[in-house]
């Protein structure tokens, strides 16, 4: 793991130690930033494999911080938080956060949680260099690109995982469970209505192609389009 380089960002001196010791004994490589603005500047200067990023802190929040980074990158971001309440999390995921953990926490905790982003991020890195084609959308999974009628749609992280999975298993009907499962991992833990909240996104983005995500009441959702062409380009 020495290759894996995680910044943590939090104001309390005594949790970013802490945090430190746990991350250097699993072999990771760890760098710490005060508040969000010495951690924007270091972001800038270092390539990092995962942010741990907490939400409360002097002169830029985490929110502001999150929100940045997802502008120009889509480095795994775990969220740090004292505040365990729904609506925090959806907004959070809204912004492309990949995982919460609520203070108090477990050392262990925090590193399996760790660990599964950052397998699920090297999963999606690993993607093939197809070109997919539906209907008016083509994904270009390498570099994690959805474009409509030729238009780049901007999308967050998540928000690309579920459409390309969605792509990828047309007509097939989804409960609300097995989309978590499948797209945000068996680790995940949330409501089922942060698919919905994805789901409701993606619509208002598709536009007049909002129908290709369809509502199979008291099950869940399916994808569907007059007609699916897969296209290879080597």
């Amino acid at each position: 793991m020495q290759h894996i380089k995680i910044l943590i960002v939090d104001d309390e001196e005594k949790m970013r130690r802490v945090i430190k010791i746990y991350l250097e004994k699993e072999g990771f490589i760890v760098d710490e930033a005060c508040d969000g603005k010495e951690a924007l500047e270091k972001f800038d200067m270092t390539q990092f494999s995962l942010v741990l990023l907490d939400i409360m802190m002097p002169e830029i929040d985490g929110w502001s911080v999150c929100r940045k980074i997802r502008n120009e990158s889509s480095v795994p971001i775990i969220m740090l938080t004292a505040r365990g309440e729904e609506y925090d999390k959806l907004f959070g995921f809204e912004l492309g956060v990949d995982d919460y953990i609520t203070k108090p926490f477990s050392p262990k905790e925090m590193v399996a949680r760790i660990k599964a982003v950052l397998k699920r991020s090297n999963a999606n890195n690993k993607l093939d260099t197809d070109i997919i084609i539906i209907g008016a959308l083509k994904f270009k999974t390498k570099s994690m690109q959805v474009f409509l009628e030729d238009t780049e749609m901007t999308l967050t992280p998540k928000e690309f995982d579920l459409l390309s999975f969605f792509s990828r298993n047309p007509e097939i009907v989804y409960s609300r469970e097995q989309l978590l499962n499948q797209v945000w991992g068996y680790d995940f833990i949330g409501d089922l209505r942060t698919v919905d909240t994805h789901v409701k996104q993606l619509r208002e983005k598709l536009g007049k192609y909002k129908s290709y995500i369809q509502t199979v009441w008291g099950t869940g959702y399916k994808f569907k389009v007059g007609e699916y062409n897969e296209k290879s380009f080597k």
